[in-house]
């Protein structure tokens, strides 16, 4: 025997062909498994990346965003541009009511300045008459008082012998007495003196000129010794007379003055005139 056949072998003992096979093709299997796992696995997993829409979504809600956004700002500029009318219009209404209150102001002084101007002209011509019956009187002086003496002394006879035209505007001065002096009036309450002279013809068919001026050169020059009824007196130089008045007998005249006596009926006296007209 020899020694050597009782050494216990270290080789492992060989396995037989049929499980060494079967191992192989369980082996096999299993990577063939993981190799087919491994080539679906991709694919698998490319369906899942390409289903994730979020660029979709993403470009949806920007849209969403945008539109509001944009709904906001048209708020906004809506909101705007509301104020900017309203201002607008509050400026305006302001402004509307500044002019009206400019335009009251500027009546009022117009009015104002006007009443100014009135009181200055009748002072005026108060004072031009006063200065045109001193020179008058001193230069006329005696043959003034011969004629207004002569009127008086003949006033009864020729205040009773007024017939027809003359007695009718006799009767429309007198009518008028205690109306109220207004420059440039022509009646039918407030007259001034060329104003009362010419209704007062008018209202017998005759038509005088508007002015005392050219009333005073209107008719028949007369001297004041020799007045009757119904002739028309003037203060101051022929066609250049500042002052009108009508004789009505008995040494009286009727005129309308000035504004703080208004229409009187006075004696010549009172203001000796400088000379007449006879239209009548």
């Amino acid at each position: 025997m020899s020694h050597t056949a009782h050494i216990p072998s270290h080789r492992k003992p060989r396995r037989n062909a049929p499980k060494t096979a079967l191992r192989a093709g369980v082996a096999g299997g299993v990577l063939s498994t993981i190799a087919v796992a491994g080539a679906a696995g991709p694919a698998q997993a490319e369906p899942v990346t390409q289903t994730l829409e979020m660029p979709t979504i993403t470009a949806g809600l920007s849209t969403a965003v945008a539109e509001s956004a944009q709904a906001t700002q048209q708020v906004a500029q809506d909101l705007q541009t509301q104020a900017q009318e309203d201002a607008a219009a509050a400026t305006a209404a302001k402004t509307a009511k500044k002019a009206k209150a400019e335009a009251v102001r500027k009546a009022e002084a117009k009015k104002k300045a006007e009443a100014a101007a009135k009181a200055k002209a009748e002072a005026a011509e108060r004072a031009s008459r006063t200065a045109a019956r001193t020179t008058l009187s001193a230069s006329s002086g005696s043959s003034a008082g011969t004629g207004v003496a002569s009127a008086s002394s003949s006033s009864s006879s020729s205040s009773s012998s007024a017939t027809g035209s003359a007695a009718s505007v006799i009767a429309f001065v007198k009518a008028q007495v205690g109306d109220a002096y207004v420059s440039g009036g022509t009646g039918p309450n407030s007259w001034d003196c060329s104003g009362l002279v010419q209704a007062a013809f008018r209202s017998v068919g005759v038509d005088l000129p508007r002015v005392s001026q050219a009333q005073s050169t209107a008719g028949t020059q007369v001297s004041l010794s020799n007045l009757q009824p119904g002739d028309i007196l003037y203060w101051g130089g022929t066609g250049s007379a500042y002052h009108v008045g009508v004789y009505v007998g008995g040494g009286q005249f009727v005129g309308a003055q000035n504004s703080s006596t208004g229409v009187v009926q006075r004696p010549l006296s009172y203001d000796p005139p400088s000379g007449a007209v006879r239209v009548l």
